[in-house]
């Protein structure tokens, strides 16, 4: 590669010299201290979520066809009418509790499959909706009675790179375990490096919640790019809502892109175990000239993205749910 751009990129990139093996890394589990997890978890827990939860991506609900997911144990119908603007409400039709999810949009309008009922949005027939909120990435629902905290008129939403100088892709996963399990994988920085050896290497916790004021975990931890080029940042973790985890680069390449790690309860499988759905919202943004180009070619790098969010919560997925297993049996340490 040659050029100005070509020389930019390399200053980006750096080759890392006498790679350690994987077993010959640092060890972190003396400063992965259970106590100090749980207390970042506990903290997390108690912030309040206004009762709202998110259910998928913007892109995927539509006035094409009906989104359903039940959040919770209650069963949920999403759509987008004529103009655009999310609606939601209970799944069941409020006739013969036929599943909306599989049912017809028509101009905005959702028609039942079984006796052609109309749901414009509204109360109607005993059907009352559920308030939703639309971010930009994200959709969120509010359920009252599911949740049992204060209401809160919107959803507490992460600060993100602007829209139209980024690149956004939502990955969408599912494990057996609760929302907490989730969000004590992401309060856990300290495994990055160990279980994910093919994305991160140089992992470095560098504060905790409380060193210097600061709420949240700080961590310098270089990215795989291809071969041995990695991409050094440091980014913060941080908890804004109790089933949230954010992380935000705030120096080195893409500084100010977000990943957003939204955990929502489900409800029980066929044995009765929980299940909580994982969906990943990654906000990226640079402010080099070049990443005009990402922008152009994003609907080929979002497949790209959302594979590579794919493996991680492979991963990460088996770490909650053998910490939940570990909590429902009383054999969790710490």
């Amino acid at each position: 590669m040659t050029g100005r751009g070509g020389r930019r990129l390399l200053r980006l990139l750096r080759l890392r010299q006498g790679a350690v093996p994987w077993e010959r890394q640092r060890p972190t589990w003396r400063e992965a201290r259970p106590a100090l997890i749980d207390e970042a978890l506990k903290h997390a827990l108690a912030r309040p979520s206004g009762n709202w939860y998110v259910i998928g991506s913007a892109r995927d609900i539509t006035n094409r066809r009906p989104f359903g997911r039940t959040v919770a144990g209650v069963e949920v119908v999403a759509w987008r009418d004529s103009a655009g603007r999310v609606l939601a409400g209970p799944g069941a039709c409020p006739h013969l509790g036929a599943p909306l999810k599989d049912s017809r949009v028509r101009c905005g309008t959702l028609v039942c499959h079984w006796h052609g009922l109309a749901l414009r949005g509204g109360p109607f027939a005993g059907w009352e909706p559920f308030p939703a909120h639309d971010d930009g990435v994200l959709v969120w629902v509010r359920l009252d009675r599911a949740g049992g905290e204060d209401p809160l008129e919107r959803p507490v939403v992460p600060a993100r790179p602007r829209p139209a100088g980024a690149v956004e892709s939502v990955y969408t996963g599912t494990g057996v375990c609760e929302p907490e399990d989730v969000v004590a994988n992401r309060l856990d920085p300290w495994h990055g490096a160990w279980f994910h050896p093919y994305s991160f290497v140089d992992l470095a916790v560098v504060s905790t919640p409380g060193d210097g004021g600061e709420d949240g975990f700080a961590v310098d931890v270089s990215f795989k790019v291809a071969g041995r080029l990695v991409v050094p940042v440091r980014a913060v973790f941080t908890a804004p809502e109790p089933r949230t985890v954010v992380m935000r680069i705030t120096e080195g390449e893409g500084a100010g892109s977000v990943v957003e790690t939204h955990a929502t309860p489900l409800g029980p499988d066929a044995g009765g175990r929980p299940r909580t759905a994982v969906t990943e919202a990654v906000v990226a943004s640079s402010a080099r000239p070049g990443f005009a180009v990402a922008r152009a070619t994003a609907p080929l790098l979002r497949p790209l993205m959302r594979a590579a969010a794919g493996r991680l919560w492979r991963d990460d997925l088996a770490y909650a749910e053998r910490r939940w297993e570990l909590r429902a049996t009383g054999r969790l340490p710490g």
